[in-house]
């Protein structure tokens, strides 16, 4: 019996690469690669016979050709030598690679030590370390990695950004992960392990563990196929490593064995098949040939891309317009920035960066241009549909972003899927201006579905959302409320008898007397709508679920101020504000006029006050007298006289 690893032969980003060597044969073009283009020695002879040449260094490259950069990517050094050179180059540098290019080259500017896990003289290190800007150091294992930490206890507070070859071991990269949470908190950690990888090792070490013998495809010199062999030898004794169908080991050729078969990343689909007819007619299996069953695998992976039909890319370019995505085949991946979103403000620098893996529906195909125009949007709202549907069948919030303002409402995107919400349901209050919600992220209720396929609608309401928090609020405020109690809050409204002021969720009243020792006509003398202020509660009635708050503090009561700093006797200016019959009220304090008598404005007789005084003079006096129950001072600016003429007196004897 034979099984066949799903995720067996080329990579998204070995596939990639080898499409570009061979567009380039097609249209006619002289091709150096820098390096073989991948670590298997039939497929770069294949290509040699096609008249591919191997360059070791840019200025090897004959003027006119055209030099491709393999998967695994160079240094800056490199990519700068052939930019001197003005060689025309194709960059088939895997973009998980690059990603982790970007990764180093943006931290080790920032002074971070940079830590790769991977084989230092792998072409993929080497590439990566040639983006460090500043000190890095490379481990295998989690082994050598304990000893660099034991070598460097100062790393343990160090900045480190940590990195991974996208081939590295899943197990070895879990281990040194806890050893890097243990002992280095100062550690930024980039899983850049391709999920190709991942999905490749976790496969066959599952295949290997139910098979009696286990056969590894691919070339001896890569370094994903040595880690699948070890991989595969840890689980399965009877595992082998062969490049060729004209390697597979007699004891794969007994019928009563279980064979497990998987491949490296750069082991083409041609070599697999012919390993796994070779050994189907060897073993002679009684059941289906599962020959035919892999060729339909492989026919499935080749397939023409159809309108509607979901693919899988990596994005390789970005930007203001639209996104370039590698698919896996030689037409090039498009989606428009209308086909990426429902968010009109929306940029694509934003949404995606090279490396990013997205699920996309085919929307068209254009041979002529080799390009296959792609849609995300469609797909998430597909996707999104189901979740609003679920919500509104639940009533669960769901979140989303508002974008667009428009008659009647505003539209909101969840989950991909735009949703109206009307203007009565989108403030907590009717009236409010709509405008402030623009480009906010919001919670909603789904209040409405109706319709199908392109004609679905949804309408959200924020104000359930808004409401059912305010209640919780409530409840909370309540709880705890006593009379006496500070509370920090928003002035929300003004009314000619006080201000309404938000204290968490539940809104308190200012009565106007409560907002100034001082007589006010309008509350806006004090406060204005949105401003913080601190009150306390002055009075609660839980039945009618009101409150009354308190503003002015007694520490500013003017008649406080008066008892501490103005007894009587105290000789202090004063500035006129009223003038009667029967005398002068005088400003002493803001809050506070004393009444200086007609018979207290002067030493000489006068009939009226006006004569000596008038509105907005500054004088002194004396205060002979203050009645605080009925709040009434008395002032006399003869008193000051007669006291200097007591003086005078006091001097002459």
């Amino acid at each position: 019996m034979i099984k066949v690893a799903k995720t067996a032969g080329f990579c998204f980003g070995v596939s990639r690469a080898v499409s570009i060597v061979e567009k380039l044969i097609d249209d006619g073009k002289s091709v150096y690669t820098l390096g073989p283009i991948i670590h298997n020695s039939q497929m770069v002879e294949s290509l040699a016979k096609r008249g591919v040449k191997i360059a070791e260094k840019p200025d090897d490259v004959k003027d006119g050709s055209t030099l491709v950069i393999r998967s695994h990517g160079v240094s800056q050094k490199v990519t700068d030598e052939i930019a001197s050179l003005g060689l025309n180059c194709e960059d088939a540098t895997c973009p998980f690679v690059l990603k982790i290019h970007r990764i180093v080259d943006e931290h080790s500017k920032q002074g971070d030590m940079i830590l790769i896990a991977g084989d230092e003289a792998h072409p993929e290190i080497q590439g990566i370390i040639g983006h460090c800007k500043g000190e890095y150091h490379t481990f295998r294992n989690c082994e050598e990695l304990g000893e660099l930490l034991l070598k460097f206890p100062e790393w343990k507070n160090k900045p480190l950004c940590v990195v991974a070859q996208t081939t590295f071991d899943i197990k070895e990269w879990k281990k040194s992960l806890k050893m890097f949470q243990k002992l280095c908190t100062n550690s930024k950690i980039f899983d850049t392990i391709c999920s190709a990888t991942s999905d490749r090792q976790s496969e066959a070490e599952e295949l290997a563990s139910q098979s009696d013998v286990m056969i590894v495809i691919g070339g001896r010199h890569s370094s994903n196929t040595n880690k699948l062999y070890k991989i595969c030898k840890n689980m399965c004794e009877n595992t082998y490593l062969i490049e060729t169908a004209a390697e597979i080991p007699v004891i794969a050729g007994n019928k009563a064995v279980r064979v497990g078969i998987t491949a490296g990343a750069s082991t083409p689909a041609s070599i697999i098949k012919e390993v796994l007819v070779t050994m189907s007619e060897e073993i002679k299996n009684p059941e289906e040939s599962k020959a035919e069953n892999f060729e339909e695998l492989l026919e499935e992976s080749f397939k023409n891309y159809n309108t509607n039909g979901r693919v899988h890319g990596v994005v390789v370019g970005v930007t203001p317009t639209e996104v370039r995505v590698d698919v896996g085949r030689k037409q090039t991946g498009i989606v428009p920035l209308s086909e990426l979103t429902n968010d009109p403000n929306a940029k694509t620098e934003d949404l995606v960066k090279v490396g990013d893996e997205l699920d996309l529906i085919i929307m068209k195909t254009n041979d002529q241009e080799g390009t296959i125009l792609l849609s995300k949007k469609i797909l998430d709202s597909q996707k999104g549909w189901d979740e609003i549907v679920k919500a509104y069948e639940e009533q669960t919030p769901v979140h989303g972003v508002v974008t667009e303002v428009i008659k009647g409402g505003v539209l909101a995107v969840s989950n991909g899927v735009r949703v109206f919400i009307p203007a009565s349901q989108a403030t907590a209050t009717r009236g409010e201006p709509l405008e402030g919600l623009l480009k906010k992220e919001v919670d909603f209720r789904i209040i409405e579905t109706t319709g199908r396929n392109n004609r679905r609608r949804a309408v959200g309401s924020i104000r359930s959302v808004l409401n059912d928090e305010r209640k919780k609020r409530e409840e909370a405020f309540w709880a705890s409320a006593e009379e006496g109690k500070v509370y920090t809050g928003v002035v929300k409204s003004l009314t000619s008898y006080g201000a309404f002021v938000d204290i968490g969720g539940v809104d308190g009243m200012v009565h106007i007397s409560e907002l100034s020792w001082n007589r006010i006509k309008h509350p806006s003398e004090v406060v204005n709508v949105g401003d913080t202020v601190e009150v306390y509660v002055k009075l609660l009635d839980r039945e009618k679920g009101k409150i009354s708050l308190g503003y002015k503090k007694a520490e500013d009561n003017p008649w406080e101020i008066l008892k501490n700093k103005y007894p009587v006797g105290t000789e202090t200016e004063v500035e006129i504000v009223g003038l009667t019959q029967f005398g002068a009220f005088a400003r002493i304090i803001p809050g506070i006029d004393g009444l200086i008598h007609v018979s207290q404005i002067s030493d000489q007789r006068i009939d009226k006050p006006e004569d000596v005084l008038s509105i907005g003079q500054k004088v002194r006096v004396k205060i002979t007298a203050i009645d605080f129950e009925k709040k009434r001072i008395s002032l006399s600016i003869k008193a000051l006289s007669e006291n200097d003429a007591d003086g005078d007196t006091d001097g002459q004897d």
